[in-house]
């Protein structure tokens, strides 16, 4: 009988980027790591790839070489004790952490489709917009703080490129919503109405005369791999982050994402709404 492949969950999707970016940041090729470790080199790339689970020695040893701290590794020992298990509900406590887990599985996805129902996706945010966003949605924060989101969000779009594409659906409640005011919507909309023009990306908008649809529960987003046939939905709120990742959860916002791109206006007529939002903006 063919041995079964192994599926990756989130959190060994997690595991293998964490243990990729400690070789690069330790400057080590695969090789020294394997000759440092004694492991064999595929064997560390099936790792690194999501492809195999590490064994606790070889988990040890690869940490060592790394010289990871002893808080780090408690952190990523518990990571990879749970690593077959499917979910991964996150606390935002430590939101540096989660927040490059999100970064990662973004870098890594061949697909992103993203319904948003009350800001500009932070893929397609000016910088400009991204601060008021962040300054507006969390009046707590400190000012060092919202810079250090809006870097990384500009990161993020930094980051993305083809072949990777992107579609998403916003409300129209997203194009009205003057967030930072006129002058910083007008600079958002004809970003917007830029990226709509470009290959690798869709636009859709579902206009308010459809009245009530399936995308007013809450905005998501659902990733996608080209390595194997897995998907991840990602859930954001003000307390928790959610990965979800079973069959199900993925089969029900997959439903949910068609419908609302049949109920959103087309690319074309999209354009023609963000362009009429643009011109209306005193």
């Amino acid at each position: 009988m063919a041995k079964r492949q192994l599926v990756p969950t989130v959190r060994l999707r997690r595991l293998a980027l964490e243990l990729r970016q400690l070789r690069e940041q330790a400057g080590m090729s695969r090789e020294q790591v394997a000759d440092a470790t004694g492991m064999n080199r595929a064997t560390l790339y099936r790792i690194e790839v999501a492809q195999a689970k590490p064994q606790g020695r070889t988990f040890q040893a690869l940490l060592e070489v790394y010289r990871v701290p002893e808080a780090r590794r408690k952190e990523l020992t518990a990571i990879l004790k749970s690593a077959h298990q499917q979910g991964w509900l996150q606390n935002t406590d430590d939101l540096p952490s989660q927040y490059a887990a999100l970064i990662g599985f973004e870098a890594e996805a061949m697909r992103m489709l993203n319904y948003e129902s009350l800001f500009v996706p932070g893929l397609l945010q000016t910088e400009n917009y991204a601060r008021a966003a962040i300054a507006g949605s969390a009046p707590d924060m400190s000012a060092e703080d919202v810079e250090s989101r809006v870097i990384a969000r500009m990161e993020r779009q930094a980051r993305r490129e083809p072949p990777q594409t992107l579609k998403v659906v916003l409300d129209e409640a997203v194009l009205r919503r003057e967030v930072g005011g006129p002058t910083i919507m007008r600079e958002q909309l004809r970003r917007l109405l830029d990226d709509s023009e470009r290959p690798d990306m869709t636009v859709q908008v579902i206009p308010f005369s459809v009245g009530a649809h399936p995308g007013m529960t809450g905005s998501f987003v659902i990733l996608q791999f080209a390595d194997e046939d897995h998907e991840i939905v990602y859930l954001e709120a003000s307390t928790t982050d959610l990965f979800l990742e079973s069959k199900g959860d993925v089969y029900r916002y997959r439903r949910q994402f068609d419908r609302l791109c049949e109920q959103a206006a087309t690319p074309e007529a999209t354009r023609d709404l963000i362009a009429s939002e643009l011109s209306g903006l005193k």
